[in-house]
């Protein structure tokens, strides 16, 4: 992707090979989550930074073996080098946080130390009484959630999506992503399908989590806790309309649910294959499944995802994850085992820790390969073979996600 002027942005598939992917390590921001604190920032445990930066900097290794890794934190100072789009971020900044003192607190500062504030965050001078009570604020809130760079942005086709998230402890995200997609010059300032950042109408929410390209034409779409009906009803206006996609498939997945995006307990891997979740796809408890096509009225109501992809023209088979247990089937959905990414047609990178789900691809036919080997140079994956590539994520994975979670692909190259 290292080319002079605009960039070329294209995803018509999850499995196309991989050409450019955006990613953000975990930094100092993560610091900012306490054991008091958590739940406002949407963690259920306390990762340890310096782990999480060794797991993180492996799979970026991994990933640079197939692709072009761009980075949030250098794509943010870049583009806060346009004037245009640093004022666009403070304008937007100011409406999320309302504080009309931000302009002038931090508008002259470098675009590096911008970046800087505005991922890991701007403490607040406090007054007497926070002085008094040991209590600290923000004039700009750190982004622990960042690194999960699937949810607040995705790229359809040559279009993106900036996502209206559902907690506003992240809806710095969707600014900056906005920016970031609107203004960075080797992004191409591609055309913005759908703007989350400005969505201000009520239970409008959807996450990058939930939505997966599948075909030029189709889109398989998750209803979750942080994506609603409402957001997917315009969403799936504005794909027929301004997009090649034809077909939308919806899963309605349970509420509550430890699987708070679709791809927690659903990802393809290759071609006609896909990685799921077994009690929510198969059985007498098994989750709805909706598709509506463009040019026809209303929506139908499919007997299985099986149906609803064959007759959107992108028939699939299934790999179930977990092991023939419920319990190990419950363990690994929570550990992101199905939440792969694929850099090329059945060739995903993968936690190690999740083996039931690994025995299960192992079964359909793909090799596994240990990353460190890959780095090393003591094994090689050629283009055409089934391949999962593992690597050690037991301090990312307490953060709630998977591979494909810290993954925003910007190009993928078409499917033969």
């Amino acid at each position: 992707m290292a080319t002079e002027g605009s960039q070329r942005i294209h995803v018509g598939s999850e499995i196309g090979r991989l050409k450019g992917v955006i990613v953000h390590e975990p930094g100092p921001e993560l610091l900012a989550v306490t054991p008091s604190n958590r739940a406002e920032y949407l963690y259920d445990d306390i990762i340890d930074l310096a782990a999480a930066r060794e797991e993180h900097r492996r799979f970026t290794s991994v990933l640079r073996h197939f692709s072009e890794v761009l980075t949030v934190g250098e794509l943010l100072e870049e583009t806060l080098a346009v004037p245009e789009a640093r004022d666009f971020l403070l304008t937007r900044s100011e409406e999320v946080t309302a504080d009309r003192r931000l302009r002038a607190a931090i508008g002259e500062c470098e675009p590096g130390e911008l970046a800087r504030r505005y991922i890991e965050g701007w403490r607040a001078k406090g007054g007497a009484f926070s002085e008094q009570l040991d209590v600290e604020g923000y004039v700009l809130p750190p982004l622990p959630n960042l690194f999960f760079t699937r949810d607040a942005s995705v790229v359809v086709g040559d279009q993106v999506l900036i996502s209206a998230m559902r907690f506003a402890t992240r809806w710095p995200e969707e600014a900056l992503m906005r920016t970031i997609f609107g203004f960075h010059p080797r992004l191409g300032q591609p055309s913005i399908l759908y703007d989350g950042s400005d969505e201000r109408r009520h239970d409008y929410i959807f996450e990058g989590g939930d939505i997966h390209p599948i075909s030029p034409t189709a889109v398989v779409v998750g209803i979750s806790e942080r994506t609603s009906v409402t957001a997917i009803d315009q969403l799936t206006e504005d794909l027929f309309e301004d997009t090649p996609v034809t077909d939308v498939i919806v899963v309605v997945l349970p509420q509550p649910s430890t699987a708070i995006h679709l791809d927690m307990v659903w990802t393809q891997v290759d071609r006609g294959l896909f990685v799921a979740h077994p009690p929510m796809f198969k059985g007498p408890r098994r989750v709805p499944i909706l598709r509506r096509r463009k040019g026809h009225e209303g929506v139908i109501e499919c007997e299985s995802i099986f149906a609803a992809l064959r007759d959107a023209g992108s028939p699939m088979e299934a790999v179930w994850a977990g092991g023939g247990t419920r319990q190990g089937q419950e363990r690994e959905q929570w550990a992101s085992g199905c939440n792969f990414l694929a850099v090329g047609p059945g060739q995903v990178i993968s936690y190690a820790r999740n083996e039931g789900t690994l025995r299960a691809l192992e079964g359909a036919g793909f090799r596994l390969v240990d990353g460190e080997d890959l780095l090393l140079g003591d094994d090689r994956v050629s283009d055409d073979e089934r391949v999962a590539i593992t690597f050690s994520g037991s301090e990312l994975v307490r953060g709630g996600g998977g591979p494909r979670c810290m993954t925003c692909p910007v190009w993928r190259a078409p499917l033969d």
